[in-house]
C-alpha cells in the first residue's frame, strides 16, 4: 500500500501538483472505498483497482481537479457532489463559513451558491435558521438542487445582478454571504480553476462586476444590524471594502484566509 502511495505521489509531484501526497492518498482511498485515515489497514488492491487507480492518477497529473475525480468536495461539516459545470468549493471559503457561523442569524441568504455547499454547511450547523440560496447558472442549479435536497434550504433560480431579486425578503434577512465570481478577466489561473465554469470565476476587467450589484442587493435584503460577508480576490481587499462602504455598510473590515491572505470583506447594515 505504501508503494502505491509513493508511486502515485511521485507521479503527481512530477506534474506540478501542489499537494501530491495528500492527493495520492485520497485517490488510493477512493479506489479502495476506505477513509483516508484507514488506508494502511485496507486490503491490497486487486488488478481492476490498480487499473482504476492508474487511470485516476493520470487524469490528476493532467490537472483534472481532484474533486471531479472523487466526485465530491468538503466545506466545513458537509460534503457535496461536484463535477463539470459547477464551481468547486475550496478551502479559502472556510474563512467565510467560520465568520458566518459566529453571527446571530435567523434568516440567511447565500448568493451565488454554486454547489450549495456554503448554504448547506450553514443549515447543518444552524438547523433553526431559515436559509435561502440563489444561483443563476442552469448547470450549477442542477448540482445545488441535488446537494440541497432534504436540507430545508430554499433554492432560488435568480440573477443576483438583476433588480428586484428576492424582493419578498427585503429588510428581513439577518445574514448575507456570498462567494461570487471575482477574478479579473484575462488573469491566468491554475488548470484546476480553468476547469470551473468561466462565469463562476471571472467578473469583468477588475473582478468586481458581480460584487458591486451584489453589495447593493445585500444591503436591501438585510435588516438594520444585519451582516454581510463576501469572499473576494486577495489582490483587491481595499477595493471591495470601498464597494461595501459605498453600498451603505458600516464596520467594514477584511478577514484573512487559512493562508493569511486577505480573502473576505464583512460589514454591517447601519
Amino acid at each position: 500500500m505504501r508503494d502505491l502511495v509513493v508511486a502515485a505521489t511521485a507521479r503527481l509531484a512530477g506534474a506540478g501538483i501542489a499537494s501530491p501526497r495528500v492527493d495520492a492518498e485520497l485517490l488510493v482511498a477512493h479506489v479502495l472505498g476506505v477513509p483516508r485515515g484507514r488506508l494502511l489497514l485496507a486490503d491490497p488492491p486487486d488488478a481492476a483497482q490498480r487499473e482504476a487507480l492508474d487511470a485516476l492518477v493520470a487524469r490528476r497529473a493532467a490537472r483534472e481537479p481532484l474533486q471531479h475525480l472523487l466526485g465530491s468536495a468538503v466545506l466545513g461539516p458537509v460534503e457535496v457532489a461536484v463535477g463539470p459545470g459547477v464551481f468547486v468549493p475550496r478551502p479559502e471559503t472556510e474563512t467565510l463559513l467560520a465568520w458566518a457561523l459566529a453571527q446571530p442569524a435567523g434568516v440567511v441568504v447565500d448568493l451565488c451558491t454554486g454547489t450549495g455547499a456554503l448554504a448547506l454547511a450553514i443549515a447543518h450547523e444552524r438547523p433553526d435558521a431559515a436559509v435561502h440560496a440563489v444561483e443563476v447558472d442552469p448547470a450549477a442549479l442542477t448540482w445545488a438542487d441535488r446537494n440541497l435536497a432534504g436540507s430545508g434550504v430554499v433554492l432560488h433560480a435568480a440573477d443576483v445582478t438583476a433588480p428586484g431579486v428576492l424582493a419578498e425578503l427585503d429588510g428581513t434577512v439577518d445574514l448575507v454571504v456570498a462567494n461570487p465570481p471575482y477574478v479579473p478577466t484575462g488573469v491566468a489561473v491554475p488548470p484546476e480553476v480553468d476547469a470551473d465554469p468561466a462565469g463562476a470565476v471571472f467578473a469583468g476587467p477588475d473582478g468586481l462586476a458581480v460584487i458591486r450589484p451584489l453589495a447593493a442587493l445585500a444591503h436591501r435584503l438585510l435588516r438594520p444590524g444585519g451582516a454581510v460577508g463576501v469572499e473576494h480576490d486577495d489582490a483587491h481587499p481595499a477595493a471591495v471594502r470601498e464597494v461595501l462602504d459605498g453600498a451603505g455598510f458600516a464596520e467594514v473590515r477584511t478577514l484573512g484566509d487559512l493562508a493569511g491572505r486577505p480573502r473576505v470583506a464583512v460589514g454591517r447594515r447601519a
